[in-house]
C-alpha cells in the first residue's frame, strides 16, 4: 500500500484545521490558489539562504515552508548548508565534512548577501526545528547524504525527539536527489511525507514515477521539465508535486497555470504578493 493512502484522511483533517490552510484557499487574481508556498533556502531572494535571516524573511512573507538544506560536520553535528564547501557562501573554505562544528560556527555566512547580514552564523538542524516547527513548514533536503553513512537515522532521530514524526503535529516534508536515502528515510519515519528531487526527464516516465509512489509521496523536479501532461502523470499516481526554483514572475505563473501542489522559490511574493 502506498504511503500517500496511509496518510490521507490524517492529512486532509491537519490541513482543514491547519494555520497553514491559507495556502489552500488563498486568492490570486480573483482565482482560488490551491499550491503550497516554500521559500528556498527561506527567502534566498532577499536574505542569505540558510540563514536565520532568510527563514525569518520567509515567516514573514507568509511562506508555507521554509526549505532547508542538511549536511554534517567533521565531528558529527548536522548544521544547515547547501554547497558541500563553505566556500561560496562563507568567508571560509573546505568541505563540510572536513570541518569541525567549531570551525563552521566561526564562519560569516551573511556579509556576501550586503553589509546588514554581517555575522550570520551557519545554523544547527536542531536550531532550525526548535525555532520554526510550529510557526511554518520545514522541507528538509538530505544534501548529498551519500557523503555522510547514517545521517538518515541522524535526522530522524531529531525528529523523533520533538514528537515531529507523526504527520498530526506539525508540517515536515523530507526530500533529496538520492533515492536510496528517500527508501531509507522512509523506512525509518513511515508517517512523514517524502519527496523526491530530480531534473533528469528519465525519471519522468510513467513506470519511474509507480516505482516512486512505492516509498514517496512528492516528486519534485526542477520547473525545466515540468508539462501539464508530467503534472497529471504525477496526480495519478497518487503522488504530489512541488517544482523548483522559480526565480522570476514568469516562472511563478507557468508553474500557477500547470496547477502543481507546490512553488519552491527564492522570492515568495513573486508566487503570492501579500
Amino acid at each position: 500500500m502506498r504511503k500517500t493512502t496511509l496518510l490521507g484522511a490524517g492529512l486532509a483533517f491537519t490541513l482543514l484545521f491547519s494555520p497553514f490552510q491559507h495556502a489552500f484557499a488563498a486568492e490570486t487574481k480573483g482565482e482560488l490558489r490551491q499550491v503550497d508556498l516554500v521559500a528556498h533556502r527561506g527567502a534566498s531572494g532577499y536574505a542569505p539562504e540558510n540563514t536565520v535571516a532568510a527563514f525569518d524573511k520567509a515567516v514573514e512573507m507568509k511562506a508555507d515552508y521554509i526549505e532547508i538544506d542538511v549536511q554534517r560536520s567533521k565531528d558529527g553535528k548536522l548544521v544547515i548548508i547547501h554547497d558541500t564547501k563553505v566556500d561560496r557562501t562563507t568567508d571560509g573554505t573546505g568541505y563540510i565534512k572536513d570541518l569541525s562544528f567549531d570551525q563552521i560556527r566561526s564562519l560569516d555566512a551573511g556579509s556576501w548577501k550586503g553589509e546588514q547580514f554581517k555575522g550570520e552564523k551557519i545554523p544547527t538542524f536542531d536550531e532550525i526545528l526548535d525555532r520554526y516547527h510550529g510557526k511554518i513548514g520545514i522541507l528538509i533536503e538530505l544534501k548529498s547524504p551519500e557523503l555522510y553513512p547514517g545521517i538518515e537515522e541522524m535526522v530522524a532521530q531529531e525528529l523523533k525527539e520533538r514528537n515531529l514524526d507523526k504527520p498530526q503535529n506539525e508540517k515536515i516534508i523530507i526530500q533529496s536527489f538520492n533515492f536510496e536515502s528517500m527508501k531509507k528515510t522512509n523506512s525509518l519515519l513511515p508517517k512523514v511525507p517524502i519527496g523526491v528531487l530530480t531534473s533528469n526527464k528519465v525519471d519522468t516516465t510513467e513506470q519511474a514515477l509507480k516505482e516512486f509512489a512505492t516509498y514517496a509521496d512528492y516528486f519534485n523536479p526542477s520547473y525545466g521539465i515540468v508539462t501539464e501532461e508530467l503534472v497529471n502523470l504525477v496526480h495519478e499516481k497518487g503522488l504530489k508535486i512541488q517544482s523548483w526554483t522559480v526565480r522570476s514572475h514568469e516562472a511563478a505563473d507557468f508553474l500557477l497555470k500547470m496547477k502543481v501542489d507546490g512553488i519552491i522559490t527564492d522570492y515568495p511574493d513573486y508566487v503570492d504578493p501579500r
